[in-house]
């Protein structure tokens, strides 16, 4: 990969709580090439979603912010960035699909004009001319009557069609980043088929670079180029899709996959990984994932264990990541 896109590097992102000061975000590092669609997975609280909102610079002030590290767009620093700068780097060159469209869209507005708005604060066209960007937005993504749609609440459309009414809005003005928070959440299977093929298509079409956030290994692997595994605020694994899926090589990794479906395992039950996820205020010298896995030995509670590199452009956040790995059919 040549350049990057996006660099985050030693992304430490903290909230201050009643009980402390804990690190939803710690120590996290990626690049996104342009055109590459890099996959986020973990378990809900691993700091996927808080990553994404680091880098947009929507943390909620106070009681997040970002503490250590950097995040460069196209070479350009956005942390320390005034409201007013980031503002016009969210749309044009940022977009972003939030989890729930039913609370990010505004229930009192009309779908076309926060589609409108959307395009009039960074272009300087008219509201006619907006108004016919719409239309052919809503019927990028997959709205039938997208004339007559222009005028419905978010609440007249069905949760598919809110996401769809997202994506419009995340691609308005072309950015050469989409940023896919959950995208297919609480959706059915069909519809959430429908919207990654909508996604891909755009992505190809576009060149734009995609980061697609998920607890869905399935859309990992039909949807990304590479993947990076978070557990506990912490990057556990990172690499190709292909070779991570093939020959995963940290148990955490392992266990979300093992815990996946597939129709090439006869299985009459599937595993499930022990535990729970460890409460960010709790203080583990050691690896985060050590009281969970089957691999742990004394070394592993006694300090973090460092990204290794595994091969195949692999890394991975485990001391005995050289353990035999068996074969995960993707």
């Amino acid at each position: 990969m040549g350049e990057p896109l996006l660099s985050v590097r030693g992304l430490v992102t903290t909230f201050r709580t009643e009980s402390g000061v804990f690190r939803a975000v710690d120590d996290v590092s990626f690049d996104v090439g342009p055109g590459e669609v890099l996959g986020i997975v973990g378990e809900s609280g691993s700091g996927k979603s808080v990553t994404a909102l680091s880098i947009l610079g929507l943390l909620p002030d106070p009681p997040g912010r970002i503490a250590a590290g950097s995040i460069r767009f196209d070479g350009r620093e956005l942390v320390g960035l005034s409201k007013k700068d980031l503002r016009a780097l969210r749309g044009p060159s940022i977009g972003m699909i939030f989890q729930e469209p039913m609370t990010s869209l505004n229930p009192v507005f009309r779908i076309g004009d926060q589609i409108i708005e959307t395009i009039r604060a960074h272009e300087p066209v008219s509201k006619a001319q907006a108004r016919q960007r719409a239309i052919g937005l809503l019927d990028r993504v997959g709205i039938a009557m997208a004339q007559r749609r222009l005028d419905d609440y978010p609440h007249q459309l069905s949760g598919g069609m809110r996401q769809r009414v997202m994506i419009a809005i995340a691609l308005a003005c072309a950015p050469r980043l989409l940023l896919a928070d959950e995208p297919t959440t609480a959706l059915d299977v069909t519809i959430q088929a429908q919207l990654l093929d909508l996604l891909r298509d755009i992505q190809r079409d576009t060149g734009m670079a995609v980061v697609i956030i998920t607890h869905n290994m399935g859309v990992i692997a039909e949807f990304a180029d590479r993947v990076l595994v978070m557990y506990a605020g912490r990057v556990a694994e990172q690499g190709g899709v292909d070779a991570v899926f093939t020959t995963p090589r940290h148990p955490y990794t392992r266990g979300l996959l093992g815990s996946t479906p597939s129709l090439e395992r006869d299985e009459p039950r599937l595993p499930t990984i022990p535990g729970v996820l460890p409460q960010l205020t709790e203080v583990l010298p050691g690896c985060r994932f050590a009281p969970r896995c089957g691999l742990r030995t004394a070394a592993c509670e006694q300090g973090r264990p460092p990204l290794a590199d595994a091969g195949e452009g692999q890394q991975a956040a485990c001391l005995h990541w050289q353990a035999s790995a068996p074969e995960l059919a993707r």
